[in-house]
């Protein structure tokens, strides 16, 4: 497959081959546009696909299913990532809504916040946002046998979190707080029926779901998710020990089941 499949590919400075790898200047292309390059490269087998000036493109890295790195310079759009099934994707800035939205295998790591719903309905892979995210982050995560996602956030998160949550792993890390600052987001585990959400902190009652339950995490806990703590600190820096001692809070569902009085069968 050809990458010159739009009018601008074929302008200068637009792409370059490098190294067996692609580097692409998004700063005049579409969303369409980039994506259809983005594409078209690893459809003939680079290795990796370096983006530069990025603003806003949403969709960067949907639906590829092939081992490629691509490495985003500057803030994609919605949905980065979206239904992407293997590569790896780095940004070095912020991240816009839907990171991950039903990514089924992959990492995807940014180096700066992100917005709402992150890992929508993502169904394997991991994510880690160096920073913090913003509502409804892992609504309607799911696991399928080997298939489990883990989301990864450095900071806090907003209200909702792991909303309609079916399956897989949250690990909200609290770093930079103010000192004596708690977890402020409220709702976190509505609907919940699967999977496990680990904050570091307390959480009142009043800030739960009805439908998730919690205790502070122990021993086996922490062993649990030292792996992906261990790999946060290894793209974004800190100490794995010093965090995982700060104490955590393990969330998990009251029922797999919740809302099974409201149908007929």
């Amino acid at each position: 497959m050809k990458i010159e499949v739009d009018r601008r590919a074929g302008l200068p400075g637009v792409f370059t081959r490098k190294n067996g790898g692609i580097e692409i200047n998004a700063s005049q292309l579409h969303y369409r546009e980039l994506n259809n390059m983005v594409k078209g490269a690893a459809a003939e087998g680079s290795r990796e696909i370096v983006l530069d000036n990025v603003y806003g493109q949403r969709y960067i890295g949907s639906g590829i299913r092939k081992p490629v790195n691509i490495v985003v310079h500057g803030v994609p759009g919605n949905d980065l990532g979206a239904f992407m099934d293997g590569p790896n994707i780095t940004v070095d800035r912020n991240a816009q809504d839907g990171v991950g939205n039903t990514m089924n295998n992959g990492v995807i790591v940014v180096h700066g916040r992100a917005g709402d719903i992150v890992a929508m309905g993502m169904r394997g892979g991991k994510i880690f946002i160096k920073g913090s995210v913003g509502y409804r982050a892992a609504i309607h995560m799911k696991e399928y046998r080997k298939h489990r996602p883990v989301l990864v956030v450095g900071g806090d998160t907003q209200d909702f979190l792991g909303e309609y949550m079916a399956g897989g792993m949250v690990i909200a890390l609290g770093l930079g707080r103010e000192n004596g600052a708690g977890i402020q987001a409220k709702h976190i585990g509505t609907g919940m029926h699967g999977g496990l959400i680990f904050l570091r902190g307390e959480v009142e009652e009043y800030q739960l779901g009805k439908e998730a339950a919690g205790a502070a995490a122990a021993e086996e806990d922490l062993a649990r998710i030292r792996p992906y703590v261990e790999e946060y600190v290894g793209y974004f820096g800190g100490d794995a020990d010093d965090i995982l001692k700060s104490g955590f809070t393990k969330l998990w569902p009251k029922s797999s089941r919740p809302f099974g009085g409201l149908y007929a069968y």
